[in-house]
């Protein structure tokens, strides 16, 4: 993988696909992103924009609808919603080759967390994010590069991306080896400006994220709060800490470590500002929901270890019940 000839996939043309597709692309490397609809038109009408701390970029890509017209590619991000993948995997068997890179940049628990995990559970599958092994049947694990990212950044209109907090990726190989297809990873993603970092413990990362997003999307969509209301406003905050605290028991019992301790947890939240969840934005739009890589995947490895989260459980279910009254 020689970072100056490098064909990129990118899945996925939202807020995160967006901003990688502009950062890469504006930094002289083939982009090729797979998208549809109104963003497809967008992007080969005007290319794709990117407003963040660093300023304004505009970049043109090849677009298609099409796998096969993308070809081969040498690193594919799936920048799509946790509950696309299952249909997304099979079309992108024309941009997989036999050394393809595949790194999922989502929301919740990955299909993949039990791959190359090396105790008890190695090899188990979180039926919640893949009930049918959809996604293990539709991509040899050997390909996937895990990812964290710590992106904040929407869409205002089709290949269009705003983001006005630092960029961090964060980067690890499921059997947590510190290989050297990782580290250029690494590398590539740091040269076109965002954080980067390789870690050999991926699944403490993971955590930290799954934790952030369980404490804050379900609530958003039940209050239609912002991120500083929900973990600054004691009649949310109580809420927060309850869920915070059950998730890191759950995290603890398989052996994930996070480093940041509750108190700090809540600061940070409530730092974010007037942030408003993406799960709370799907919502306002109708879509469906992350729930189940957010919230019911998170419970079931709970219940694997016969860990109580009944304040999660009954957030997550007020969602879901909000999310379906939405949609009907």
């Amino acid at each position: 993988m020689n970072a100056s000839s490098l064909r990129i996939g990118i899945a996925g043309a939202g807020a995160i696909g967006c901003t990688l597709a502009a950062r890469l692309a504006g930094n002289g490397h083939t982009v090729n992103v797979l998208a549809r609809g109104e963003t497809l038109t967008t992007i080969r009408r005007d290319g794709i924009h990117l407003s963040d701390l660093d300023g304004h970029h505009h970049v043109r890509v090849e677009a298609s609808d099409d796998a096969a017209s993308l070809g081969e590619q040498d690193l594919i991000f799936l920048c799509t919603k946790a509950q696309a993948l299952a249909s997304l995997l099979p079309q992108l068997q024309p941009m997989i080759g036999a050394e393809t890179v595949v790194i999922p940049v989502i929301n919740g628990v990955p299909w993949w967390y039990f791959h190359g995990e090396g105790g008890r559970y190695d090899g188990q599958r979180v039926n919640a994010v893949d009930p049918q092994s959809t996604l293990h049947q539709a991509l040899d694990l050997r390909h996937v590069i895990g990812c964290v990212v710590f992106i904040t950044a929407h869409c205002p209109a089709n290949a269009v991306a705003e983001s006005n907090t630092p960029h961090l990726m964060i980067f690890g190989e499921p059997d947590n080896r510190l290989s050297p297809r990782l580290e250029r990873v690494r590398a590539l993603i740091e040269s076109v400006g965002i954080e980067a970092r390789a870690t050999d413990r991926i699944r403490d990362n993971l955590w930290t994220k799954i934790i952030a997003n369980l404490t804050s999307n379900p609530l958003s969509v039940i209050t239609g709060a912002t991120l500083d209301q929900l973990y600054s406003l004691p009649e949310l905050r109580d809420l927060v800490s309850s869920c915070l605290h059950e998730a890191l028991l759950t995290a603890a019992a398989y052996g994930a470590r996070v480093s940041i301790d509750p108190r700090t947890f809540l600061e940070l939240g409530a730092g974010m500002g007037a942030v408003r969840t993406s799960m709370l934005q799907d919502y306002e739009k109708g879509r469906p929901l992350e729930l189940a890589a957010i919230g019911d995947a998170v419970l079931e490895l709970a219940d694997g270890m016969a860990i109580p989260m009944p304040v999660t459980r009954h957030l997550i279910a007020l969602a879901r019940f909000r999310g379906e009254q939405a949609r009907h």
